[in-house]
């Protein structure tokens, strides 16, 4: 999914017993009939392992005020994962120029257990529309080191702000066909090109940074093991999945062809950890089955972290379009039975928050209806520079 105009917005088991997920308790749903109850375990998943929830908010500052109040509206229940985006329409901003990072640090530096988790684009004017020959070029070049020192630059950045272990979400769904650091026109040399990002980045004193390689769910426009870089510089095998095709039902999201159960497999017999950076509704509307199917795979796999998206057409707190799944999503992850007094998805959605338009620089707003050039894991138009509220 492109940064785009983001804004806020028991078939498992028990509310206790799901919401367990946000404080990493040890127990998960008993599997549902259907594809997740024959799928194995996991490298990430076990007794005792944690699950950091989160949700993408906002790309700046005013996304960090809205983790607490999304936090009240679950009963107190603790986000220990926050999500936002670089964008990817210069350089300088790929670099980490956004002042909003240093928000986003102090709300890191408040608790030792949570998570930064920061998409970070590999190449300028990522929703562009860069051409496939084009693409290459600039692929090649960063596979020969051309742009190393703008993601050193960038990992110099996050040490000085204090979040030297921040996770980094590279080259996000890269076997898309749009995002100017896509894969396929050369998937060789990105491979090559993702390796250099990594050295260099870990060449700077001081960083303890994590990188999570997320492709879209499905085959898309490769299969994204084509993609794989190499265990020694992939440390998360994410990936971005949202209701809608491939797959006409949860179970075939499961099955289909580098789906849910390929990433976890992939990342069993690679021993990684899994994440979901970005997940949540869209194709079908407000389906609350999904979000139980999709809440239960999440607590059967014992992800690292995982992020709603949470705006229209795709979240549950500030989007008013989806209330029964946000009833869902509420009832399963809120800390505590009647903890936040009624749901009221939508509620915080006030004046310029909703449809505020582009930010400068950012590309064009993503609009509810479906355009064209949509990649079939992810959700909305394919780009890399975003807009966001």
């Amino acid at each position: 999914m492109s940064h785009r105009s983001r804004w806020l917005a028991g078939a498992c088991a028990s509310t206790v017993a799901v919401g367990l997920l946000v404080t990493g308790g040890a127990l998960s749903p008993p599997p549902r009939a259907g594809a997740e109850s024959g799928a194995g375990s996991s490298a990430e998943s076990g007794a005792g392992s944690e699950v950091a929830v989160g949700a993408y908010l906002h790309y700046g500052s005013p996304g960090v005020e809205r983790m607490g109040e999304l936090s009240r509206w679950l009963g107190g229940a603790e986000l220990r994962a926050g999500h936002t985006y670089l964008p990817g329409d210069t350089w300088a901003n790929i670099e980490g120029a956004p002042e909003s990072l240093r928000s986003w640090a102090r709300w890191r530096a408040a608790r030792a257990d949570r998570l930064f988790v920061l998409n970070v684009p590999m190449l300028e004017g990522n929703e562009a529309g860069v051409g496939d020959q084009r693409v290459a070029e600039l692929l090649r070049s960063g596979a020969r080191g051309a742009y190393d020192h703008h993601f050193r630059r960038l990992a110099g950045r996050l040490v000085g702000l204090g979040v030297p272990d921040t996770v980094i979400v590279l080259g996000w769904e890269m076997n898309g066909f749009n995002y100017t650091h896509r894969c396929r026109p050369d998937p060789e040399s990105w491979k090559r090109y993702w390796r250099r990002v990594v050295a260099a980045m870990r060449s700077v004193k001081g960083q303890r940074l994590r990188f999570d390689f997320a492709p879209n769910r499905g085959g898309d426009a490769i299969a994204w093991t084509r993609c794989y870089p190499g265990d020694d510089v992939v440390d998360i095998i994410g990936m971005d999945s949202y209701d809608q095709e491939p797959g006409a039902t949860f179970d075939e999201q499961v099955t289909q062809p580098y789906g849910l159960q390929q990433q976890v497999d992939f990342a069993k017999a690679h021993g990684k950890r899994i994440s979901y950076p970005e997940w949540g509704l869209f194709r079908r509307g407000d389906n609350p089955e999904y979000m139980r199917r999709m809440l239960g795979w999440i607590a059967r796999h014992q992800p690292l972290y995982h992020s709603i998206t949470d705006y229209c057409p795709h979240g549950v707190w500030q989007c008013g379009q989806n209330p029964r799944s946000a009833q869902v999503f509420r009832d399963l992850l809120s800390a505590g039975p009647g903890r936040g007094g009624p749901a009221r998805p939508g509620a915080a959605v006030r004046g310029q928050d909703r449809g505020s338009g582009p930010v400068p620089g950012w590309g064009p707003a993503f609009a509810v209806a479906p355009r064209a050039g949509l990649s079939a894991g992810g959700a909305g138009p394919r780009g890399g520079g975003g807009v966001h509220p």
